[in-house]
This record gives structure tokens, C-alpha cells and sequence, in this order.
């Protein structure tokens, strides 16, 4: 009773929206239903917690981090022997608040007797899952929105494998936050008066950048270099370890665009994401002309992900999606195996079910091993430390996301690695006389072109998108089935064309149906808890419908390959059209384009 008591008032006293003061107080005879509901209130998925910073139990702010700190020691504590003795790497980037839940949170485990690695001064994201696997940590926590916008803030988990967690593990946290809701402590200050806090920022951001340089292959050609690159951390904590990591591969120091102030506020771009093409990186493309440079790197601000644009011989600008960087960096892995010679067929890379099929195709060519896995790094991450356990050197994975994992320095996505391997790209095609645009369309007539269109509505309701999404599987009038065995809720009705095409496909990893498997079970895991449905078509266009797991957005993914770009971006574009109009209807759900 005593934590419910606590609950109540601390709810009160941070959300003082008055329906929820007479909700709350109404409930105080309840307890029972007043339990149910504010434990209902903590939820801890697979990437952790991702919100705006604001007052109550759904929100990111001091109680709710150290409610999941909570539920996350007991776990280790549970499932992890020594836990305690190998620790716990925590880090925060630069965001409001950053530091203080990073501080928290090493209270927490400092209160249970854990030894906590605590990063002195902001890091980037892949320094915390590094530092799990150098350190050889049971876990680790990085405090950051990543490119959320500037009222958010996140908290994202690392297991002892130093992989982002999966199930299990997310449903078990869960569960140990609801039993342990009251907080053990509340001192931001026990990190600098604990011995069990070490420091060992140093060390590991040293031994990070000596990987990220073993993975450079030509040096002297690098140092030779005067390449113009202009780089943009988008106000975020990317500078100082890129600049570290063009040192540590020979290349020369890039153009800084004024964005390199890390700036919480982000006051030069409205959403601090690379991903939104000329808008975020307006300013970089200003100084590239002032500067006489064609090429622009970008980082999102806690720096796992990385973007590139070229400017072309008419003065346009190309901003590369993940795709097209996916395929050329991966392109690069492979040439660089070959050349050590070994044998390509214990080389293995990996994209996600919504990222481009041309990484499939590269390995039936090429004869390198190839796996597709859900959205996601906590998934791709994974499947190569399982890959890795089976022998393979797994030294490849992308998404869509422009999101990239090369080498084997962290199994995740890195976009400082990604940084230095494009820009050692970027060199060897100077010496062939060959932009960058160039190298892709090369690829492209040796794998065929594969053109992607990817992007998102906007919808803010919940109960539309389920009823987006339940018409697309039962149909306009669901019908409930009269055998008792029937594995889904209602009778499926998929649809059987789109935009006039035959729809020779359908994995639907909601409810779990794969037309192509024989008992209509698919590989991959299945989630109830968000929308994700992939459609095959007769001329081989590939698309697929999702909803987002930490924005208000259905977000849709096609592709479709030929010989001839022409023809096959005008059909793309045409079947993109149809499938918009024929199953998501946006007018009339009121759903908002991706301005």
C-alpha cells in the first residue's frame, strides 16, 4: 500500500491537468482499480522509453526513469549472474536533462551495490554498447532522443551481448518496474560520491577510435586526399569523435557547417533528422557553395546515424537514402573481404524486411550470405551475433534509416563508423574520376535498378490506424468465424490486387500469416503490439505498411527493380498512388502527408 500512497501523490503533484486530479482522487476507495490503472501507466518496450520530457507516469522525467532503473536491476539481478560485479555502462548526450537521468539512473544500481562505468561528459550512442562489449558489462543505458525532436528525451538499453534488447527481455523489465515503482533513492549527486562509479570514459573512447582505424584499408591514399567535405553534426555530440575518426583512417579534417555547436534547442533545423532531406541540411549545402565543396556527411545528433549528399555537375543536390548508402558501403565490405582473401562464402550481411532487396540480390551474385530480419537494430544486431556464433563474419548490416553497421567495433548502428568508411569510399572513387552518384549508377547496371519510395502519414489517433489496418485484413465488414479452430480473430479478406496489379503475396506480422510458408506461419516474430503488412505483386514490386513504434505515423515502403530506371520509377510512383488511395484512404481518415 505504502507505494500506492506515494504513486497517488507524486502523480498529483506532477500532473496538475485537473481531469486527472478528480480521476485520481475519485479512485483513492479503489485500490485495486487505482493499482491496475497507474501501473498500467509504466511501459518498457524493446528500445526502452522514448517521450516527450513532461509530468506524469507516460512521460520521460525523474520518477519514470528511476522506476524503469528499477525494474531493470532487478531484472539483472535475476537473470544475470555477477551482474554486480561486471557492471553497468552508462552515458547521456546533450539534451535537456540528459545528464541528470543519466545520474539517476547510476544511482539506482550504485544503491544496489552494482559498479556503474559512468561517462564523464556527453558521448555518442555506439561509445555505450561498445563499452558493454570492451568492458564486458551485463548492460548498458544511453540516455538520448536520438533525433526526436528538441521537448523529447530517451532511454535506451543494451544487454550483456551489447545488442539493444528483444524480447524476452523487454516483457521482463516490465514487469520488475511494476514491482518496483516507489523509488529505493533520489540523489544525482551519489555518482561523485561512490566508489563503486569508475571512470573509464577514456580508456574506452580510445580503444573504440583504434578499432574504428583498423578498419581503414588504404591510409596513404586517405592522407593524399584534399577532398572538400562538408560535415553537419545537426547541433549534436557527432564533432568531436568524427573529427577524431577521419584522423584515425589518415583523411583530412572536413568543412564544419555552424551546426557543429551542440545545441539542445537545435535553433538552425525544426526536426534535427538528416532523413529530412534539403530542409535539415540547408545550412550544409550553403556552406558547401561558399566552400566549393560537392559532398556533405551528416550525423543525426547522438550520432548513429549517418547521411550523404553530392552535388551534381547542373548544381542539384542528391541526398542518398539508406538505401543507396546501404548498398554502396556494403558494395565496399565486400571488396575489402575479397581482397584479404577469404572466401566470400563466410562473409554475411543483413537489412531489414523493409529496406531494399538489391543487398539480396548483391549476395546471390556475389555468393555471400544474406539475412533479412524485422525493423530495427535491436533485431539486426542480434541476428549477427547469432550469425557470428555460427561462424560467419558478420560484418555487414543496414536499414532503411540510413542507419549502418560496418565492421565488427560495435553491433549496432554507427554512424561515425559509417563516416570514415564512406569517406575512404570517397577517396578511391576520386582516384577513378568518379563522383559518387557515378559508383551507384554502376551498381545499379550490375544489379539492376532498384528504386525504392518510402515515407509516412501522419495520424494521431490509435483507433483509425487499428481501423486502417483491420479493413486492409477482414475487410470493410469483418465476419467472425464460425470454426472455433480458426486462428485469427475474424476471417481474412485480404485484397486480391493493387493498383492493378495481382497480389501474389502477404505477410502480415501482426497476426502472424505468410502466404509463402506452408502452414502460413512466418519467420520472423510477430508483435501484436503495432501493424506491420508486407504485399507481393505480380511484377515483383515489394511493399509494405507499418506503423511506427514511437511516433504517430504509418509509414509505407516500396520498391521495385528493372533494367530501365525510367520506367520503373514511373511505375513505382503509380502503384505508390494506388496503394495510398486503395488501403490507407488518407482523406477520409484525415491522415496528414509527410510534408
Amino acid at each position: 500500500m505504502a507505494s500506492i500512497d506515494f504513486l497517488v501523490e507524486e502523480w498529483l503533484r506532477l500532473d496538475r491537468n485537473p481531469k486527472t486530479r478528480s480521476e485520481i482522487e475519485s479512485l483513492r476507495g479503489n485500490v485495486e482499480e487505482l493499482e491496475k490503472r497507474l501501473r498500467n501507466r509504466i511501459s518498457f518496450g524493446t528500445a526502452g522509453l522514448r517521450s516527450s520530457m513532461q509530468a506524469g507516469f507516460s512521460r520521460m522525467n525523474d520518477l519514470t526513469v528511476i522506476q524503469a532503473t528499477q525494474g531493470l536491476c532487478m531484472y539483472l539481478l535475476e537473470t544475470i549472474p555477477k551482474s554486480r560485479d561486471r557492471g553497468i555502462v552508462i552515458g547521456y548526450d546533450h539534451r535537456h536533462n540528459s545528464e541528470n537521468f543519466a545520474k539517476l539512473s547510476a544511482a539506482v544500481f550504485l544503491s544496489k551495490d552494482f559498479k556503474v562505468y559512468f561517462y564523464r561528459g556527453v558521448v555518442h550512442t555506439p561509445l555505450v554498447p561498445y563499452g558493454v562489449k570492451k568492458l564486458k558489462a551485463a548492460c548498458g543505458i544511453m540516455i538520448t532522443a536520438s533525433h526526436n525532436p528538441k521537448d523529447d528525451n530517451g532511454y535506451k538499453v543494451y544487454w550483456e551481448n551489447a545488442c539493444q534488447i528483444i524480447p524476452p527481455h523487454d516483457k521482463g523489465i516490465s514487469e520488475e518496474i511494476n514491482k518496483n515503482l516507489e523509488p529505493w533513492i533520489w540523489d544525482p549527486e551519489l555518482v561523485d560520491n561512490s566508489e563503486l562509479c569508475v571512470d573509464k570514459t577514456k580508456e574506452v573512447s580510445d580503444a573504440y577510435l583504434e578499432e574504428i582505424g583498423a578498419l581503414a584499408r588504404h591510409r596513404q591514399d586517405n592522407a593524399a586526399s584534399n577532398i572538400k567535405i562538408v560535415y553537419t553534426p545537426m547541433h549534436g555530440v557527432g564533432y568531436p569523435v568524427a573529427k577524431k575518426a577521419f584522423e584515425v583512417f589518415s583523411l583530412n579534417p572536413f568543412i564544419l557547417t555552424s551546426q557543429q555547436i551542440q545545441d539542445p534547442d537545435f535553433p538552425t533545423v525544426k526536426f534535427p533528422n538528416p532523413e529530412e532531406g534539403e530542409s535539415a541540411l540547408a545550412l550544409a549545402m550553403q556552406t558547401a557553395d561558399e566552400f566549393e565543396a560537392r559532398t556533405i556527411f551528416a550525423n543525426d545528433p547522438d550520432a548513429d546515424r549517418f547521411s550523404v549528399a553530392e552535388k551534381q555537375k547542373d548544381g542539384q543536390w542528391i541526398i542518398f537514402s539508406g538505401n543507396q548508402i546501404g548498398v554502396m558501403l556494403a558494395s565496399t565490405v565486400l571488396d575489402n573481404y575479397k581482397t584479404s582473401g577469404k572466401s566470400v562464402e563466410n562473409l554475411a550481411m543483413l537489412s531489414t524486411a523493409v529496406s531494399s532487396k538489391m543487398l539480396s540480390c548483391m549476395a546471390k551474385s556475389e555468393g555471400f550470405y544474406f539475412e533479412e530480419t524485422l525493423t530495427g537494430f535491436k533485431w539486426l544486431g542480434n541476428a549477427a551475433m547469432e550469425l557470428k556464433k555460427k561462424g560467419y563474419d558478420a560484418l555487414f548490416a543496414y536499414e532503411e534509416a540510413i542507419g549502418f553497421m560496418i565492421g565488427d567495433v560495435v553491433t549496432d548502428k554507427d554512424g561515425i563508423g559509417a563516416l570514415a568508411a564512406f569517406g575512404e569510399l570517397l577517396v578511391q572513387l576520386e582516384k577513378r574520376n568518379m563522383r559518387i552518384n557515378d559508383y551507384l549508377e554502376e551498381l545499379y547496371r550490375k544489379y539492376g535498378y532498384f528504386v525504392t519510395e518510402n515515407s509516412y502519414f501522419i495520424c494521431h489517433s490509435q483507433p483509425t490506424i487499428n481501423k486502417i489496418f483491420n479493413k486492409i485484413r477482414y475487410g470493410e465488414n469483418p465476419e467472425k468465424p464460425s470454426d472455433p479452430d480458426y486462428p485469427y480473430e475474424y476471417r481474412l479478406s485480404y485484397p486480391t490486387s493493387l493498383a492493378g496489379h495481382k497480389i501474389t503475396y502477404i505477410r502480415d506480422l501482426t497476426i502472424g500469416y505468410d502466404t509463402s510458408k506452408p502452414d502460413k506461419k512466418p519467420i520472423l516474430p510477430v508483435s501484436k503490439s503495432s501493424h506491420m503488412i508486407t504485399f507481393g505483386l505480380e511484377n515483383g514490386c515489394i511493399g509494405t505498411l507499418r506503423t511506427s513504434g514511437t511516433e504517430p505515423k504509418i509509414k509505407y515502403y516500396f520498391e521495385l527493380s528493372g533494367t530501365q530506371y525510367e520506367d520503373v520509377n514511373k511505375e513505382l510512383k503509380r502503384i505508390v498512388k494506388g496503394a495510398a488511395d486503395e488501403l490507407l484512404e488518407p482523406e477520409k481518415h484525415g491522415l496528414i502527408y509527410r510534408e
